[in-house]
């Protein structure tokens, strides 16, 4: 497949203390690359910079072909691509239909207005509670909200930092399986989870980072065949010889 994503030496971090040091890596089109690693590593810091929050200090950042070092998240967000960071972003004292008003701002209300109801398909619940405050929904619920809101844009690259924090098990397959429709619809997903079993399940690339560089890059398939998986990552000390660290539960 072609290259969708690419960091070529990139160094970025927070005023005198760097994140990612050197990191390189590519990411294809149309594919979920998973990114792991223990806190600290650098992993939502490389979605941020990807996404303009954060100025790389050095290298390069190219989207399919075209370098975007340090553009802002305007002009990303033009290029296509969408983020749904760690958390909740929303605003509660509003409704769901305002929020995604909101979401679809750069596109003008008709454009957006058109694609609601595509995007409400994803989410029945969430159409469902249409005119609701946004703060009155469960944790899951506002979660696809904000994911929903992403979809406005009908993004060529999603980037998504911990999806399944707070949600039950049911809602994180639920989420889960509208990536793996996204990605096979051509949208290439870049994403952070916790829960690393799970999310090398339905990912097709993991990438993992310690120190802000690259030490493992493979097929999710195989990482997840891997013997050691269980003392990789999930609470086990690092295997001697092995390419991976530990990751911890948290997200830096």
């Amino acid at each position: 497949m072609s290259t969708c994503i690419e960091f070529d030496n990139v160094v970025a971090g927070y005023k005198d203390f760097m994140i990612l040091n050197n990191l390189s890596f590519k990411v294809p089109k149309g594919s979920i690359t998973l990114l792991i690693g223990p806190n600290g590593a650098g992993k939502s810091t490389v979605l941020k910079t990807l996404f303009g929050l954060l100025k790389p200090r050095q290298g390069r950042i190219t989207l399919n072909g075209e370098d975007v070092t340090g553009a802002d998240p305007k002009t990303l967000l033009a290029r296509g691509i969408a983020f749904v960071p760690q958390g909740r972003n929303l605003f509660g004292n509003l409704s769901v239909y305002e929020n995604l008003e909101l979401g679809g701002i750069t596109l003008g209300m008709k454009t957006t207005h058109e694609r609601m109801p595509e995007v409400l398909e994803f989410f029945p619940r969430v159409k469902e509670r249409l005119h609701s405050r946004a703060a009155s929904l469960s944790g899951g619920e506002q979660k696809q909200l904000e994911i929903g809101r992403a979809l406005l844009l009908r993004p060529k690259v999603l980037l998504i930092d911990e999806p399944s924090i707070g949600l039950s098990p049911m809602v994180v397959q639920d989420v889960f399986k509208l990536l793996q429709r996204l990605a096979a619809q051509g949208t290439t997903v870049l994403m952070v989870e916790q829960n690393v079993k799970s999310a090398l399940k339905i990912s097709d690339d993991a990438i993992a980072l310690e120190s802000g560089q690259l030490v493992l890059h493979k097929p999710a398939a195989q990482l997840l065949a891997d013997p050691n998986i269980e003392r990789l990552f999930l609470g086990g000390g690092h295997v001697p010889g092995a390419a991976v660290p530990e990751p911890a539960a948290q997200t830096p």
